[in-house]
């Protein structure tokens, strides 16, 4: 069994309260939208690190994480990219990364939106932890902590940490 702990849209800001959260899980994906090379390096140096770019990320961040990343864990196959649409309506990248390597489990951020849902078509399971930052139009901070075993998502926990604005 791995456990994981997944954020993004930090825009910068990492919440103390995340190493809390993440205490117990093996490792931490980011899926985009980082802000600053010193919070990947605060990262990677608190728990094994999974980090793709996104849209606000500078060419630092880029040099440092690629725009997508396929892999598995436990025997399940993972996609990883920032900006994706949502189920059913995806961006031109996403759609072509889905079709190409037909992972069952999607992972993306940007929207600043929480949302877990299984997409039927592709027989998978879509993840966004929303926004864990303190910029953008989110009211709540959340962020995604679950297992994965033998090829399946265990455990699925939604964290919220608090109001984007009352920090």
């Amino acid at each position: 069994m791995t456990k994981i702990g997944l954020l993004s849209d930090t825009h910068g800001f990492l919440d103390p309260k995340i190493f809390k959260h993440f205490e117990q899980v093996d490792e931490v994906w980011h899926a985009g939208d980082i802000g600053s090379i010193e919070l990947i390096d605060q990262l990677r140096q608190f728990k094994p690190l999974r980090i793709i770019h996104g849209n606000i990320d500078d060419h630092q961040i880029r040099q440092e994480a690629k725009k997508s990343e396929v892999f598995e864990v436990e025997g399940l196959k993972i996609a990883m990219t920032h900006i994706a649409g949502k189920p059913g309506k995806y961006v031109k990248d996403a759609y072509d990364l889905i079709n190409k390597e037909r992972p069952d489990l999607f992972v993306c951020g940007h929207s600043h939106i929480l949302l877990v849902q299984q997409d039927p078509r592709f027989k998978m399971l879509w993840l966004n932890p929303g926004a864990c930052g303190i910029k953008g139009f989110h009211k709540v901070r959340t962020l995604l902590r679950f297992a994965i075993d033998n090829g399946k998502v265990m455990n699925m926990e939604a964290i919220e940490l608090g109001s984007r604005s009352l920090i």
